[in-house]
């Protein structure tokens, strides 16, 4: 943001006449601008070319408020920089549209006089050129909270106003008035390869024409049409006037009654963004974030400001909180984009709720698509949205994530867009990833109760009157992380070359389809948490649980939270991590003030604890940035019982297991790629004493088990050793029942028992570790890469080599941990697989 009292920019040459620096005086106080880039000179910096600005629509208000941004900015005014024009003008400045009058409708654009003689004179003249740089202003777009209900009707739209509401507008919202300055253009380049200066200039105007309209509908959404009129579009259009006819047939009722039924399907799904509601919820969830939160910070927002215009950006941010829903839109908006139509539970359809959130850019989706005429109908309205240019935003992990991991992606709204892109190819539709991490959680209660086996509570107007006690809260500060951002035809154009083939079929369903969902899915969630922020909580996490009690000595403490910090920085993740400036000391006092922790004083040092309660919640944080470590905790593992291990022997041991940590952790690398990363993981280790290498550097070791090397080693192995142990769980089951004897999901229900069994033996309070859906995901990767199959009868089958990998645990695993997985017989284990399996199919 910019400084909003920023001192005036020195000027040099001619200044604006002195009745328009009388009204620029009067009208100062009312405006206070924030500019766009920030740093403006580094994108406009000093050029021996003569400058033109070029504004939208033509008015007095616009020319002050230019005149003062380039003052703040350092850039010469239109009046300075009128002098060095080849043509004779007081302002260098040029509008697409004349002055509106003083009644009746707003003038059509024509071609400017001042842009045609500029265009003349630079093709006269081959070494003449001229810069011009669009600017675009809107007053009022993000009304703060202080201003009042009034000023929302009067802030910036797309209908060209006349003079007596632009001055309301100045009058109300005038300290809320953004300035974007885009690249300078060359308007040599442009005419000069037109056959006259007439068509040169026309080009030029639709170039910037388009332009502006892309700014404005980046910046405050696109120009909607009536509920009603989308709505028509979506039953009148071909595939929904089939699958009318369809359900007719199938259903053997009057084809008005289905065409009723499918405008009630379109009536219960579609938005109703009203500018109005968005702008009042604007400032409303101000007042909210300042209550629960002590900042909100945003990271590489600046990457997506430069491909958002022209492009359909589909925002898809990891799901933590029922408070995501709000905050990246309200930050888009606060930040100078429009509020995208956000995707939304029918669940949260509720009376009056529901109408707000509709209006507010929240449009409806069933939990399931197993209706094709419902499928059909939602599948049309994406389609729309995406054709009109509006930006959407959906969680394509089906749901919040309850033990902190990102979630398997669902493919269902993914599909939908690309089947709705192969239909109109012609807009470029790019995804952006986003991380969102808090320091607190408000359902953290609730989601441990859910991972204990309590039902999840329903949506209701009772349960969210019973809540609002948790806005009387702090949760500490968030911070949200623009990944990288992914183009779909790049990654089309890499699955499937001849893809456009499909785009002649509008209800085309290539074969390609699912793999290309597939893998755009799993490429969103890594670079989701390739843009991860470490905050002070997480780092709690990772540390303090590594121990049985919760506990560390404060001296033990601050030595592994430096560790931590200097690992993530010596190695860096990506370039979009981000990582908590506090040092260590600090780190501490914060997550005491934050009643994470509490300290306990002692004579020969204070120690640090996190509460039983405290730690199963910390968990959670941990889980959100565990992927991080995972390299180091890798290499620690193999030092945990050795002290002694070849790198080979590492490198080799770790190829195996990383295809299974990739997935469940969303990994960046491939194995060759993770080869490398554990190589650099072991000299950073070596470099810091916690680790020693021959001289040959082929045989690793550690220090005795009291040295605090060791203890540091072993708090960085118990961020994967739990995962570890999971798999370790299901091979070991398998081998010990036997090929061809359990089924998928027996297999899945029994690893989840022995799971639950050995938390309780070892004290494990990782309420993820017996996770049903993490043990799903790894039988699934083991099917995946044909470690086992399903035989004749659907039960696994495997070979030899299976109990050779099991056998490798040992060099991982305690004896304590794999005696407590082996204890149960097969005879015992047989029977509550299939006593778990028959309840799971009975719920």
């Amino acid at each position: 943001m910019n400084d909003p009292s920023p001192a005036p920019a020195p000027q040099s040459g001619v200044q604006a006449p002195r009745w328009l620096r009388i009204l620029g005086s009067l009208l100062r106080p009312w405006v206070r601008i924030q500019r766009t880039p920030e740093d403006v000179l580094s994108l406009l910096p000093d050029d021996p070319r003569p400058t033109v600005y070029l504004i939208e629509r033509y008015g007095l208000s616009d020319n002050l408020i230019l005149e003062q941004a380039c003052q703040e900015a350092g850039l010469p005014s239109p009046y300075a920089a009128a002098e060095r024009l080849p043509i004779g003008r007081r302002r260098a400045v040029i509008t697409l549209s004349r002055r509106p009058p003083m009644f009746g409708r707003a003038p059509h654009p024509t071609r400017s006089e001042t842009l045609s003689l500029l265009a003349e004179a630079v093709r006269s003249a081959p070494e003449l050129d001229v810069r011009l740089v669009p600017v675009s202003i809107f007053v009022g777009r993000a009304p703060q909270r202080e201003s009042g209900w009034f000023s929302v009707l009067f802030s910036e739209n797309w209908v060209v106003v006349g003079r007596f509401r632009r001055l309301l507008a100045l009058a109300l919202n005038g300290r809320d008035t953004l300035v974007e300055f885009a690249a300078p253009v060359s308007l040599r380049d442009v005419v000069a390869g037109e056959s006259s200066t007439e068509r040169g200039v026309r080009k030029l105007q639709r170039i910037v024409r388009v332009h502006f309209r892309r700014v404005r509908a980046a910046v405050i959404g696109p120009d909607l049409s009536h509920r009603r009129t989308l709505i028509d579009g979506v039953v009148n259009a071909a595939p929904v006037q089939q699958a009318i006819d369809a359900h007719a047939n199938r259903e053997g009722i009057p084809r008005e009654a289905a065409a009723a039924k499918a405008r009630a399907f379109a009536w219960e799904i579609a938005a109703d963004q009203s500018h109005l509601v968005v702008r009042s919820a604007s400032f409303l969830l101000t007042a909210l974030w300042e209550k629960i939160y002590r900042g909100v910070h945003m990271h590489h927002f600046d990457k997506l400001r430069e491909i958002a215009p022209g492009h359909e950006v589909i925002f898809v941010p990891c799901h933590r909180s029922t408070t995501d829903d709000a905050l990246l839109p309200y930050l888009l908006y606060r930040n100078g984009l429009a509020v995208p139509h956000i995707a939304a539970g029918v669940n949260l359809n509720l009376p009056v709720i529901g109408g707000l959130l509709r209006r507010g850019g929240a449009f409806f989706l069933r939990r399931s698509f197993s209706d094709p005429f419902y499928s059909t109908v939602f599948r049309e309205y994406m389609s729309q949205l995406i054709a009109r240019g509006i930006s959407l935003m959906y969680f394509i992990e089906g749901g919040r994530s309850r033990t902190g991991r990102m979630l398997a992606p669902r493919g269902g709204l993914l599909s939908m867009t690309l089947r709705s892109f192969l239909r109109q190819p012609d807009r470029p539709v790019v995804f952006q990833p986003v991380y969102i991490g808090y320091e607190k959680v408000m359902e953290g209660e609730s989601y441990i109760g859910e991972l204990s086996g309590k039902p999840k509570e329903k949506e209701s107007w009772g349960g969210m009157l019973r809540n609002l006690g948790v806005l009387r809260r702090n949760y500490g500060a968030v911070s949200v992380n623009f990944g990288e951002a992914l183009f779909l035809t790049p990654l089309l154009d890499e699955i499937e070359p001849d893809w456009r083939a499909a785009t002649a079929d509008p209800e085309a369903k290539p074969n390609w389809l699912k793999s290309a969902v597939d893998v755009l899915g799993e490429r969103i969630l890594v670079n989701i948490n390739r843009a991860a922020d470490v905050n002070p909580v997480n780092l709690l996490g990772i540390t303090l649980l590594a121990t049985p009690k919760h506990a560390m000595s404060e001296t033990d403490l601050l030595a592994q939270l430096d560790l931590s910090k200097e690992l993530l920085q010596a190695l860096p993740y990506s370039t979009r991590v981000t990582v908590s400036a506090l040092p260590a000391t600090q780190i501490i006092a914060y997550g005491e003030s934050m009643q994470w922790i509490r300290r306990v004083s002692h004579p020969l040092g204070d120690v640090l604890v996190a509460d039983d309660k405290a730690g199963v919640l910390l968990s959670y944080f941990r889980n959100n940035v565990s992927h991080l470590f995972a390299c180091a905790a890798w290499v620690a593992c193999c030092l945990l019982n050795n002290r002694r291990i070849a790198r080979s022997s590492i490198l080799r041991l770790g190829r195996i297991v990383y295809p299974f940590v990739q997935a469940e952790l969303f990994l960046p690398w491939d194995e060759e790629e993770f080869g490398t990363r554990v190589q650099q993981t072991i000299d950073f280790l070596v470099a810091r004493d916690l680790l020693h290498a021959s001289a040959d550097g082929r045989i690793i070791s550690r220090g005795p088990g009291q040295t605090d090397a060791a203890f540091q080693l072993r708090a960085l192995a118990d961020n994967l050793l739990p995962a570890i142990e999971r798999y370790y769980i299901a091979l070991a089951l398998l081998v010990k029942n036997g090929s061809g004897t359990l089924t998928s999901a027996e297999l899945e229900n029994l690893c989840t028992l022995s799971a639950q069994r050995l938390s309780l033996l070892q004290e494990l309070n990782a309420p993820e570790f017996f996770d049903k859906s993490l043990f799903r995901g790894f039988i699934q990767k083991l099917r995946e890469r044909r470690v086992v199959w399903n035989d004749d009868a659907g039960k696994l089958a495997f070979d030899a080599s299976l109990a050779a990998v099991a056998t490798d645990a040992r060099l991982i695993l305690s004896r304590e941990i794999r005696h407590g997985i082996l204890k149960l017989t097969p005879e015992k284990q047989a029977e509550l697989a299939r006593d778990s399996a028959a309840e799971s199919d009975s719920n």
